[in-house]
């Protein structure tokens, strides 16, 4: 018996018959209910609509009978509609496409190996090359659209808009469990988007020929989502789908989309309606929030951190967008101030809240700075985006208040070693004590002292001991940091602090008879 002859006629515009090393489709695609498919062999629109007619003619002939037979198998009609490739595309913050994809490109890198987190960028990963297609004689021919070449990095095109896509060959060991790459999105120059990162970690390869399976996790390296549930981090599992026509190739898809949203999508500013003031006075501040998203912004929540001593007039509160009014709600927890308001913002707009705060007494022991951030999500996506803090600094002035403190304090004739005046130990008159900053005080009579309208903070005094012939420090038997000629404080704005001084008769007293 011969050998059969067989002959397949494929009535179609579709010229993808084409041989192929085993390799395996790597890819992204929206991970979500909503897909946006690019269709499998499709070279033009025409082609969606015309079915693939596959049909094989046979001759053979018997040894014996020297009878030649012929014959057609059946047909085998094929619509071009769900062989679906999940192809990668580079989408806007909200899943919809971008006006120009110009500039854009792709890669894949492995990771750096003197990298300990496996984040940085090492080399370009080596992807096997696929020539043009209709080249015959070629044992890797055209590889799948549209990166028919295979390239690493690949430059992204608005036809079709957004789309690309890399060959991984296991011959290679490119899909074994633990391989890691990273997926890079390089926007072009000037753009206002900036590069993303994706982590690709293949931790599972099981099956058989015709049904293999890989588990992976992809992880965003830049905190932004990668998915339209916003998620920074999709775990699923992958089934390589042999090709209909070519057993050899494998579609290997990565269900994340790589969003590119723009860094800054929402900025607060923070002012205040004067730069000095006193306890007592009021302060108005001014909160603007501006969209600078392509998508409306709700759900703004603004945390105002005031500073110490300010005390927040909930029933000022008042919000405005567009010259409309806005309803702002206003929580206070201590020096925090929570606003939140349900209105959306449009996209290039500003949300001004407006609060009051009035200054206490205690004012002039803060600093006189508050801080307020901002956090917001998008309408589009429910994406969330922040900024902050914004700050503003306003200066402290007194007024009728002083922060100055009062140091007291007492040089004594101490005969029990305690550091403390009791009964019968009397106090050193004319005794001498200096200060940090060169001021000298003398005591009382009754061994008293006291310094007035002293600046908060630490100060240091040192008994003159030669101020008190015939005496010496006298030794402290419960605290040792007292055993010592100099005493530090610490003087509170508007305080009272203690400096004592303990000291004992250098001669012997005459015993009575």
């Amino acid at each position: 018996m011969s050998r059969p002859q067989n002959q397949k006629q494929i009535t179609s515009s579709n010229n993808w018959w084409r041989r192929l090393t085993t390799t395996v489709f790597l890819g992204s695609f929206l991970h979500s209910s909503i897909s946006i498919p690019a269709i499998a062999q499709q070279t033009n629109n025409l082609a969606a609509s015309v079915p693939f007619i596959n049909q094989a003619a046979y001759t053979y002939t018997d040894s014996a009978s020297n009878y030649q037979y012929q014959g057609t198998s059946s047909q085998l009609n094929v619509s071009p509609t769900p062989l679906v490739d999940p192809l990668g595309r580079i989408l806007g913050c909200g899943g919809e496409l971008l006006p120009d994809y110009t500039g854009f490109s792709v890669s894949v890198y492995e990771p750096n190996p003197s990298d300990p987190t496996g984040t940085e960028l090492g080399n370009l990963v080596p992807l096997t090359r696929t020539e043009l297609p209709d080249i015959p004689n070629n044992n890797i021919s055209g590889g799948k659209e549209p990166n028919i070449e295979n390239k690493n990095p690949y430059l992204i095109t608005n036809n079709p808009a957004g789309v690309y896509n890399f060959l991984l060959d296991p011959n290679k060991g490119q899909t074994n469990p633990g391989r890691t790459y990273i997926l890079v999105v390089n926007p072009p120059a000037n753009s206002i988007y900036k590069q993303r990162r994706i982590k690709i970690e293949i931790v599972a390869s099981t099956g058989t020929e015709g049904n293999d399976v890989v588990r992976y996790v992809a992880t965003s390296l830049d905190g932004q989502p990668i998915s339209i549930l916003g998620e920074t981090r999709v775990e699923d599992t992958i089934v390589l789908v042999n090709n209909a026509e070519i057993q050899a190739l494998k579609l290997f898809a990565f269900e994340f989309s790589t969003n590119m949203c723009q860094p800054n999508q929402v900025q607060i500013i923070k002012t205040g309606d004067r730069a000095v003031a006193e306890p007592g006075d009021t302060v108005i501040y001014r909160l603007s929030v501006r969209n600078l998203a392509d998508a409306g912004l709700n759900n703004l929540v603004v945390t105002d951190n005031l500073p110490l001593g300010f005390r927040f007039l909930a029933k000022s509160v008042r919000g405005e967008i567009d010259g409309q009014p806005a309803t702002i709600t206003a929580e206070g927890n201590g020096n925090t101030v929570t606003f939140r308001t349900d209105v959306t913002i449009p996209s290039e707009k500003v949300l001004n809240i407006a609060y009051a705060a009035q200054l206490t007494a205690d004012a002039v022991r803060g600093d006189g700075r508050n801080s307020a951030i901002a956090n917001a999500r998008r309408a589009d996506n429910g994406f969330s985006t922040k900024d902050g803090p914004a700050t503003h600094q306003l200066k402290i002035r007194p007024g009728i208040l002083s922060d100055c403190g009062t140091i007291i304090g007492r040089v004594f004739v101490d005969k029990n070693f305690d550091g403390e005046q009791q009964p019968g130990e009397p106090g050193i008159p004319n005794a001498v004590i200096f200060l940090e900053d060169g001021n000298r005080i003398t005591t009382d009579p009754n061994g008293l002292f006291s310094l007035a309208n002293a600046l908060p903070g630490y100060h240091t005094g040192v008994l003159d001991l030669s101020s008190l012939p015939g005496y010496t420090l006298a030794p402290n038997r419960k605290f040792r940091e007292r055993n010592s000629q100099s005493r530090l404080v610490r003087l509170e704005p508007g305080g009272l602090v203690r400096m004592n001084f303990a000291v004992t008769p250098t001669f012997q007293e005459p015993v009575k008879k």
